[in-house]
């Protein structure tokens, strides 16, 4: 328990962990809590600082004082439009009002639902699912997006009469007026609605037993006991893996430093300059998916002779699956910058977990094995030399954290497969969320289930009870040597014979097809016809004849997966939707492509 001393008054690691070492939450301790609790014992330590390149590119502080004392103002307004358990929607724009609106929200003892402003493009359709789906009886932003949130909520009729609260102009003097709510861990923190990569996003119901839990098992997953631990986010605030972003600090008492997406998409130097700085002054933990490692590796790279040093940086990547690829490329970037071999932790979670799941040790690095792609399409993850034929490269997401279980099964007979088995991941713990909001039928499918069946021996569900229900991921992974695998979505596989065919496989076939195809930027999907491929554009290749590259992805499709492809579109970049966490969202891509979106 290295570094896990905690000044008086503050939440220890230890205090969270029964005899066997599993994690119990300490009665009435809730993320509202323990900000509750740093306020009073650390209230002048910063919390939580934003980086803010869209003004002046000043830094914006708020120690735990202040952030207490605006939650409490806005609360207090909350308070006054709202209804315990009410939905509270935060459609403001990154930044510390963000922060403040969610928590208030929280500490109000409403239910919040952390959305995004309407001017993130491309994205208005989850937006307006999301709030008809909530039905919010108060909206949180800011005085710079109020008129673009009342325009578009004229347009949503369940959110229509809701009270708009701009966050930034209710003053300090309101906390005064604030009433304090009891809140109990099983009470609903707040709604993530899923990303929408392979169906219309869903509100998933997160409690405060699952957002204290699931925090504890990533700080002792990834070994971030020293209280000497900072964060450095870029990732939005409306997504899961943002907001355990700004959970930590409220368990270990270090801070925060954010940024916004179109600050880093503009500069990735921004993201590698911003844990520098982090890294000189204690450990700096951050995480991103593949497509942001991959990103920042080329344009992220410092100016020449510029001082980086990344010694001290922890960095979780989590896609579905993780790319190799994506981490080799960004390890040959900033090895020259201090990057250690074990700095990067791949890793697995879904929202229906609170996020965290899996994955590898403190101390060990990234590794892949590969696997017969033959023999992968039949359920069997075979190992093969890395230059062997028909060799697919998947990355270990390590061992699953404490206190939780994943199982692989057979999705159709509910039965626990043995290693090597492929089949859908089942995952238990107090970090799962108990259902979806207001979907009965889909939260029995999907949060109820039971097994059948358990393997006599090494069964990876030993120690959770006889009794226990089990969340269906959707993933589909493998047990290779006590470690996990993500293979792929259920809902994306492209079936044809009786084989199942990943589509990130045919996708990094596409790609490698031609030049003429933007890398990453390909999807695959079934459909009466056949397999269709539609992939972007490489830069400057608008006016290169398509012909010869539509023929050499069929040919190479035909000749690695056995696949014939009914048809091939290319396309100018940005075509080609993504969700909102940047997945290839391969449902609305196939449903453009039916209604002749790419004609």
């Amino acid at each position: 328990m290295h570094g896990s001393i905690a000044p008086e008054g503050l939440l220890r690691i230890e205090d969270c962990l029964d005899a066997d070492g599993g994690i119990v939450l300490p009665p009435g301790v809730t993320l509202i809590s323990l900000i509750e609790r740093n306020v009073t014992h650390v209230g002048d330590a910063i919390a939580f600082r934003y980086l803010d390149f869209a003004g002046d590119g000043r830094t914006v502080e708020l120690t735990w004082s202040q952030l207490g004392t605006r939650m409490a103002a806005i609360g207090s307004r909350i308070q006054q439009v709202t209804q315990r358990g009410d939905r509270v929607a935060v459609l403001a724009p990154q930044g510390l009002d963000y922060v403040a609106g969610y928590f208030a929200a929280v500490q109000a003892g409403r239910i919040a639902v952390p959305l995004f402003a309407p001017e993130l493009q491309g994205h208005a359709e989850r937006l307006d699912t999301a709030l008809t789906d909530a039905r919010p009886a108060a909206i949180l932003t800011t005085r710079s997006a109020a008129a673009a949130v009342t325009g578009f909520l004229e347009s949503v009729d369940a959110a229509r009469g809701a009270a708009v609260l701009l966050v930034d102009e209710i003053p300090d003097a309101a906390a005064g007026e604030f009433v304090p709510v009891p809140i109990d861990v099983d009470d609903v923190s707040h709604l993530q609605y899923t990303s929408g990569s392979t169906r219309p996003p869903v509100g998933v119901e997160i409690t405060h037993r699952a957002v204290g839990t699931n925090l504890l098992q990533m700080i002792l997953s990834i070994d971030l006991l020293d209280r000497n631990t900072h964060g450095v986010s870029w990732l939005p605030l409306y997504h899961d893996m943002g907001l355990s972003m700004i959970g930590f600090p409220a368990v270990y008492g270090g801070y925060s430093t954010l940024m916004s997406p179109t600050a880093f998409l503009r500069r990735p130097q921004r993201w590698i300059r911003a844990l520098s700085d982090g890294s000189r002054v204690g450990r700096v933990v951050t995480a991103a998916p593949n497509l942001a490692y991959e990103y920042t590796a080329q344009p992220g790279r410092p100016d020449s002779g510029e001082d980086i040093d990344l010694s001290n940086v922890v960095m979780i990547i989590g896609s579905e699956p993780v790319s190799m690829a994506a981490i080799t490329e960004f390890s040959t970037a900033f090895t020259p910058y201090g990057l250690r071999p074990n700095a990067i932790k791949p890793s697995y979670g879904i929202a229906e977990a609170t996020l965290f799941v899996s994955t590898i040790g403190p101390e060990a690095c990234p590794r892949a094995v590969h696997l017969d792609r033959e023999q992968l399409s039949l359920g069997r993850a075979v190992p093969l030399p890395a230059d062997a034929p028909g060799a697919v490269t998947h990355v270990s997401c390590g061992q699953v954290a404490r206190s939780q279980w994943a199982v692989i099964v057979d999705p159709d007979d509910h039965t626990e497969l043995p290693d090597g088995r492929i089949g859908e991941i089942w995952v238990h713990g107090d970090n799962v969320a108990p259902r979806y909001w207001e979907r009965p039928e889909e939260s029995q499918a999907t949060f109820n289930a039971t097994l059948r069946s358990r393997l006599p021996v090494h069964s990876h569900a030993a120690g959770a009870p006889d009794t226990a229900t089990w969340l269906r991921t959707g993933d589909l992974g493998v047990y290779l040597d006590g470690e996990l695998y993500v293979t792929g979505r259920r809902a994306d596989m492209i079936v044809v014979d009786g084989k199942q065919h990943y589509p990130h496989d045919v996708e990094a076939t596409v790609a490698a097809a031609s030049p003429l195809v933007r890398r990453g930027y390909a999807a695959a999907f079934p459909t009466d016809d056949g397999v269709v491929v539609v992939a972007e554009r490489a830069p400057r290749t608008r006016r290169t004849d398509p012909a010869p590259a539509i023929e050499a992805i069929r040919r190479a499709v035909a000749d690695v997966h056995g696949l014939a492809v009914a048809d091939v579109r290319l396309v100018p970049a940005g075509s080609i939707p993504r969700t909102t966490s940047g997945k290839l969202a391969r449902r609305s891509c196939r449903a453009e492509y039916l209604s002749g979106g790419f004609d």
